[in-house]
């Protein structure tokens, strides 16, 4: 800590080489998470049982997964703390949530709430819970120290992609059953995922980073899940938007764990329509069906047989398409009760995959303002795409180690696909458009890869590699 920015990263360097850890072997195997993710101990959370065997026909089974994943935003995150003494601490944060950060730092120093002023500032955003607050927290306590005197704390991106809360991993089986005219009979569906948030406050305590490695440290539970009437975690969008009887789908929501989860962008949501999605597929092609007849021959909703038939409509389903190119579907209607969106994605599979262009068609209800939804539904899309392209956390037992741009790549500019949004006109009432892209994107990608190359990839992200496994896989 000193008044020369220069200096102290240069100290700070210094000790960091310096320091010997006191690490052991904590974090899972990181080619190992589908285990990690089942071996619990679980919170079972059951979102439909409709209390029906399956009836007897072909069973058509999967399983999907996804990595954890970083925010990984433009500029790590930064704190200002003035300790006013006796008592009182002033605090700037861009923090999501400047009332729950004030609690959560009174709560875990011992001070009167009303002590804790946070105001928020401008800075790097993200798309839930970063490092933000445990950046202010680094600086609240540094402050502490100096009465007086204003202390800024700036992660480096090396902090930043390494020890902020990730969005978990997740892994999902899906088996149904096809009845002998072609059309699912029964649907079941189990998600193992960790908790989606753990903000500032969460479980009752101040879910500070830094706060366990105070004397006596913090102990804090895993993560947890919203609950169901604000959009659910780990089960948000577990529940396909199709008419589909003999229903069974079940949350496990992983109750301990040495990696920090929590909120990012659509929380469940992703895996979960990337999965069904990916699933419906795969059983029209057992069926012998078109994926977009086979869809709507299970969608009853005007709004999402719209979304869906513009979105192809806008894309020339079933046009002939040239050999390593192809053409995939995505669709879910968000939370349940959101916006709905469709998704055709045209692919290019080579060497690599490289997506040309999306098609999107999204049903916001009554429209407010136009290019806002479309610059919602184009900002989801491309972040989705990078996530479903080449995101993955990466780590030992010990440690992360993509810590940097290099090993932890995001989706470059030369790499982003064109995108074509549809806006539904509607008198509907309004729905948010944030978010509804992110399942349905991941989804068609998939979808798209697997018509080019006749090779389903069921575990994110689509790199090179994870195809090479799956055509292993399918040999």
């Amino acid at each position: 800590m000193g008044p020369d920015e220069a200096v102290v990263v240069r100290a700070a360097e210094l000790v960091r080489k310096a320091a010997r850890w006191a690490e052991h072997d904590s974090l899972p195997a990181e080619d190992e998470l589908d285990k990690f993710l089942r071996t619990g101990p679980h919170e079972t959370i059951t979102v439909a049982d409709d209390g029906e065997d399956p009836p007897a026909g072909r069973v058509v089974r999967a399983t999907y997964s996804r990595p954890f994943v970083a925010h990984a935003s433009m500029a790590p995150s930064c704190g200002i703390a003035v300790w006013r003494g006796p008592g009182r601490v002033d605090v700037w944060s861009h923090s999501q949530g400047v009332f729950p950060l004030a609690r959560a730092i009174a709560g875990a120093l011992g001070l009167e709430a009303e002590a804790v002023r946070v105001e928020h500032a401008e800075n790097a955003g993200c798309y839930g819970h970063n490092a933000a607050d445990d950046a202010a927290f680094d600086a609240v306590l540094l402050a502490r120290a100096v009465p007086g005197t204003p202390v800024q704390v700036l992660w480096s991106r090396q902090d930043e992609l390494a020890w902020a809360p990730f969005g978990s991993a997740m892994t999902a089986d899906v088996a149904a059953t096809l009845s002998p005219e072609g059309l699912l009979s029964s649907w079941e569906y189990d998600v193992y995922s960790q908790g989606h948030t753990a903000r500032p406050g969460y479980a009752g305590v101040p879910g500070l980073l830094s706060a366990t490695l105070l004397d006596p440290p913090a102990i804090y539970p895993a993560a947890v899940d919203p609950p169901a009437a604000a959009g659910a975690g780990s089960t948000r969008n577990a529940l396909p938007g199709y008419d589909l009887p003999r229903r069974r789908i079940t949350g496990h929501r992983l109750i301990e764990s040495p990696i920090r989860s929590s909120a990012m962008r659509g929380l469940g949501a992703y895996l979960n329509v990337f999965a069904i999605e990916s699933f419906l597929d795969e059983a029209s092609a057992a069926a012998g069906r078109d994926p977009l007849e086979f869809r709507l021959a299970h969608l009853s909703d005007p709004r999402g047989r719209r979304v869906l038939e513009t979105a192809a409509e806008a894309a020339g389903w079933g046009r002939p398409r040239d050999d390593g190119v192809g053409l995939g579907l995505g669709y879910a209607r968000y939370k349940g009760r959101g916006a709905y969106c469709a998704v055709v994605a045209e692919v290019e599979a080579e060497t690599e995959v490289r997506v040309r262009r999306l098609h999107i068609a999204v049903d916001v209800g009554l429209v407010v303002n136009p290019d806002g939804v479309r610059n919602q539904i184009e900002g989801g899309a491309t972040q989705s795409a990078s996530w479903t392209l080449v995101e993955r956390v990466r780590f030992d037992r010990r440690q992360v180690t993509s810590d940097t741009w290099e090993s932890y790549p995001i989706l470059r500019f030369s790499q982003t696909p064109a995108i074509d949004v549809t806006v539904i006109d509607s008198a509907e009432p309004s729905l948010g458009a944030g978010e509804a892209a992110q399942g349905p994107t991941a989804a068609a990608i998939a979808n798209a890869v697997a018509a080019a190359i006749d090779v389903r990839v069921r575990d994110l992200p689509l790199t090179t590699e994870a195809i090479i496994a799956a055509i292993n896989r399918d040999t």
